[in-house]
């Protein structure tokens, strides 16, 4: 479990529900049992994240910040072709170690979308956090900021949706083939070979 001397109490708490939400999924987890899970109590996580929701909502953000952490990185690399890029973040957000994290991203987006009051706030940032990571990318092959904002907008509605597609059927193959298809927009498909 995470124990770098640098995190927060809540940040090293964080951490250790990530993993064990990697590791063993949530289920119907109380919050109690989320606590005895990772070596905590009840009234640490309430304090931290006051409640059940909370943790998830919190464990579902930390887990999507990695993720644009992991696309700058990408990035930042030297020489880094930005269509080969968007293949290589494909494949890490296709990642079976990641599908309990998308799990539960997609449950808390639709709680939230019903109103969930719990849920709810999944909602803030969900979309434009992703945005601009995505357009600097897009800039790159020499769109404008308004139309690098817009694809940025379809690349995370088509990606979301192959996640989800690849989580209810598991065709990692079809859903490689529509992404390879989709991101060939943007170059000869030649590059991502």
């Amino acid at each position: 479990m995470s124990s770098s001397p640098d995190l927060s109490p809540r940040e090293r708490l964080l951490g250790d529900l990530v993993e064990h939400l990697a590791a063993h999924g949530l289920a119907d987890t109380s919050l109690r049992g989320l606590a005895a899970a990772v070596g905590s109590s009840h009234r640490m996580l309430s304090y931290h994240f006051g409640s059940r929701d909370g943790v998830l909502v919190a464990i579902s953000r930390h887990v999507e910040q990695q993720q644009r952490d992991a696309l700058a990185a990408l990035q930042a690399e030297p020489n880094a072709d930005p269509v080969k890029t968007m293949w290589e973040f494909w494949r890490r957000l296709a990642d079976p170690a990641l599908w309990p994290h998308e799990r539960l991203f997609y449950e808390l987006y639709a709680r939230a979308l019903r109103g969930d009051p719990g849920a709810e706030p999944f909602l803030d940032g969900v979309v434009t956090a992703w945005i601009e990571p995505a357009a600097k990318q897009l800039m790159q092959l020499g769109l404008t900021r308004a139309q690098a904002r817009a694809e940025a907008r379809l690349g995370l509605a088509v990606t979301r949706g192959l996640l989800l597609d690849l989580l209810a059927t598991g065709d990692r193959r079809g859903v490689d083939a529509a992404m390879k298809r989709f991101i060939a927009r943007y170059s000869g498909e030649s590059r991502l070979a």
